[in-house]
């Protein structure tokens, strides 16, 4: 299986996030470099674990990478 492939299915198999973590995910698809402790703080007040927190916020920055990604092979192709 090709990696981006591979890549793809990862995040499509993550569960969903929890509402509360919308504002921050959003945050880390478009500002990641403004994300700071304390938003990750926050959620773990919440009640979020770590282990939740990371895989979420791996597969947003993941699924945002692989959308760039298709979309510059959209403008080059």
């Amino acid at each position: 299986m090709d990696p981006i492939d591979e890549l793809r299915a990862v995040v499509a198999g993550l569960p969903p996030a929890p509402e509360e973590m919308s504002g921050y995910l959003a945050k880390v698809r478009e500002h990641a470099y403004k994300v700071t402790d304390a938003d990750v703080g926050s959620l773990k007040t919440s009640g979020l674990s770590e282990d939740e927190i990371f895989e979420q916020t791996v597969g947003a920055a993941v699924r945002q990478g692989l959308r760039r990604l298709d979309r510059a092979h959209q403008v080059i192709t």
